[in-house]
């Protein structure tokens, strides 16, 4: 028989999520021409800056190099002819004319040099390049056609979704003092845990909730960063991620051997003032650690029968006899015998014949 106690106790809530690339970049030319190089292997990492692909530079380094030409002989006629100027040997139309000959020569060769500073491709931050989507020999045809993509996976982005209910049960526990922020002034952490069952090494945070539900779900979605340098998380990798840092004052807990299920729901034998045992419905909300969450059903100082329940009934007395984790048997195993420990001195029932 365990004597309910009330424990502050960490709040659960899980959700599925799914991760995604904190920053992803589609890789595209700006300029036409054929594939003449890859330097890149592909699924690697790559640093910002990292050549990806080379088009063919010909025609372009060509332009740039006949604009140089056109922008130099443009600034030896504007030298010229400012001297000249002063000495009022040539009009002063001469001299505009050509100084905008000089701006136009000027704004060629920044655009020449541009196209032929764009055929070479290159990532625009640091990241894991993906699938060469175009081969070498294949042309392009400008921003249209899609080279391939760098996604930044540390840190890694986790997308998921309570539902309404589970929002307005979080809002309203949170109003009446039943659920506890974590005290210190940070964004709320959590846990991901892996579809093996393994957590991932390092907690994240809470970096963004959507501001307003999805219509079509009735959910909200909020996205958590975590470091991910090991590259253990991939973008699309489904994922339990659990809120961490809620507690739950006033919290009861029974083990879970102790709620039964009926044909009305879940309930547990408690023993009387009298030693006789009643039955008595109860909500159990959520298993954490081998107990039951109780949230209906059961008061501070209620004496609830854990085990032996098979040998009791509704109404029939029972004499309470000291109960230990170390007594549990075969069946329950050392797990149990560390997991269901209660709060308080435990008491097991005996039934009386």
């Amino acid at each position: 028989m365990l004597t309910v106690v009330p424990e502050t106790v960490s709040a659960r809530y899980e959700y599925v999520g799914q991760a995604a690339a904190s920053r992803s970049v589609e890789v595209r030319s700006q300029v036409t021409g054929v594939i003449v190089a890859r330097p890149y292997a592909e699924g690697t990492d790559v640093a910002k800056g990292t050549l990806l692909f080379r088009i063919d530079p010909t025609t372009y380094e060509a332009a740039y190099r006949s604009a140089q030409a056109r922008l130099a002989n443009a600034d030896r006629t504007l030298a010229r002819l400012k001297p000249l100027l002063a000495a009022r040997a040539v009009a002063q139309k001469d001299v505009d004319d050509a100084q905008q000959a000089f701006d136009q020569a000027q704004a060629a060769v920044d655009q020449t040099k541009k196209d032929y500073e764009d055929t070479f491709v290159r990532a625009e931050i640091s990241g894991r390049a993906g699938r060469a989507l175009l081969e070498l020999g294949a042309r392009v045809t400008g921003p249209g056609n899609l080279l391939t993509t760098v996604e930044q996976v540390d840190p890694i982005y986790v997308n998921f979704s309570p539902s309404d209910e589970d929002l307005l049960g979080l809002r309203r526990d949170l109003a009446n003092g039943r659920l506890l922020m974590p005290a210190a002034p940070r964004a709320l952490a959590v846990q991901v845990t892996l579809a093996d069952g393994s957590p991932l090494p390092a907690a994240g945070e809470l970096n963004f909730a959507d501001l307003a539900l999805q219509p079509a779900t009735g959910t909200q979605q909020l996205r958590a960063q975590l470091r991910n340098p090991q590259h253990i998380l991939l973008p699309g990798q489904f994922v339990r991620v659990r809120l961490l840092g809620l507690k739950r004052p006033g919290a009861i807990l029974v083990p879970q051997r102790a709620v039964q299920q009926g044909l009305t729901g879940a309930f547990v034998y408690v023993v009387g003032d009298s030693d006789k045992v009643a039955a008595r419905n109860v909500t159990a909300t959520s298993w954490d650690g081998g107990s039951w969450l109780i949230e209906q059903g059961l008061q501070v100082g209620d004496r609830v029968v854990v085990e032996g329940v098979q040998k009791v009934a509704p109404g029939r007395p029972a004499r309470p006899v000291a109960y230990r984790p170390t007594a549990d048997s075969a069946t329950a195993g050392a797990q149990d015998s560390a997991l269901l420990a209660p709060p308080a001195a435990p008491l097991r029932i005996r039934s009386r014949p």
